[in-house]
């Protein structure tokens, strides 16, 4: 069948979900919408591909992927979601966080769509973990839900005389729930904070200035694709003003940041992965819960830490899933 004849049959005006998963056929379109971009993505990718590949799905032979991404500009994601939608693919894998889940719910409530994100019930995405309702579900990192954790590790590190600092961007969805988190954290430690926001590289180099300027002592930096997506501005620009950060996946002290801790994001895209495979070979969305990690890893960089001065606590080192030196 041709790519062509496929799409049309899959994509009629009055095509729905139930019907979409009725009509399997042995090479579907995928969409695959990310707010994130495709270099900083590629194990993120191959662990959607292999979810995929367990149900015998395999990109350019028993199936077709068409991939939009927006590079960390969530404005351009409203439109890319509607280029995808009016392909009319049998799905759209919507990773990169709440703007592409997001942008992908508002473009259809036709064809089936996967996530990978956090706060999916607080953010209303999803009715609930169980029961998603509609033509979504996926996986929830609960990532944001961690911003406490990750604000007493670094805490643990740096001088208590010293202001801790949360790094956040409000352009891309509702920050000031973690802002409150992480308020909340740091008074019950007794410990002064500021927090801060950026949603592009010019204020990212100012917001690092100003970090500087107050003298802070640590920052635990928003888990947000845009962050994601500038992984080595941020890197750098704590290596230079010589502020100790935390984030949220191990991608970030592998290239050379202090620690992180959260759930593996490549596990995460297997599992939507997995989710779609399932879907595709005839489970119905509706029985599809929204899927959450069972495991949290604590990485370290010693190598950064040494360049920061810092001595890293037995107590910590006994917990850490993962020492890069």
């Amino acid at each position: 069948m041709r790519r062509r004849e496929f799409i049309t049959l899959v994509g009629g005006a009055s095509a729905t979900w139930p019907l979409a998963a009725r009509a399997q056929h042995s090479a579907p379109l995928i969409g695959f919408l990310s707010s994130r971009s495709p270099e900083d993505s590629k194990p993120h990718l191959a662990g959607f591909l292999r979810g995929l590949e367990a149900f015998g799905y395999v990109d350019g032979k028993t199936a077709t992927i068409e991939y939009r991404w927006a590079r960390g500009q969530y404005d351009q994601l409203p439109k890319l979601a509607s280029e995808l939608a009016n392909l009319h693919p049998t799905i759209i894998a919507a990773p990169g966080g709440m703007p592409s889940a997001r942008a992908a719910k508002l473009a259809t409530t036709a064809i089936p769509i996967f996530f990978v994100t956090s706060d999916s019930v607080q953010e209303g995405l999803v009715a609930s973990l169980n029961k998603p309702g509609g033509n979504i579900t996926g996986v929830d990192i609960m990532s944001g839900e961690l911003t406490g954790k990750r604000l007493e590790l670094i805490a643990r590190l740096v001088s208590s005389s010293r202001p801790v600092a949360f790094l956040a961007n409000t352009s891309g969805q509702r920050s000031s729930s973690r802002a409150k988190d992480f308020e909340g954290a740091a008074r019950s430690l007794s410990r002064s904070f500021i927090v801060v926001d950026a949603s592009d590289d010019a204020e990212l180099e100012s917001i690092f200035s100003k970090l500087a300027e107050n003298k802070v002592g640590g920052v635990v930096v928003e888990n947000d694709p845009f962050f994601d997506s500038r992984r080595e501005q941020i890197i750098r620009l704590t290596a230079q003003r010589s502020i100790p950060a935390i984030y949220h996946i191990r991608e970030f002290p592998a290239a050379g940041g202090l620690m992180s801790y959260g759930a593996s994001l490549v596990d995460a895209y297997y599992q939507m992965g997995i989710q779609a495979g399932r879907f595709l070979k005839g489970a119905n969305i509706a029985d599809l819960p929204v899927v959450r990690p069972t495991k949290f890893e604590l990485t370290l960089n010693l190598t950064t830490a040494k360049a920061l001065g810092l001595n890293i606590p037995p107590s910590i080192l006994a917990i850490a899933d993962e020492v890069i030196e």
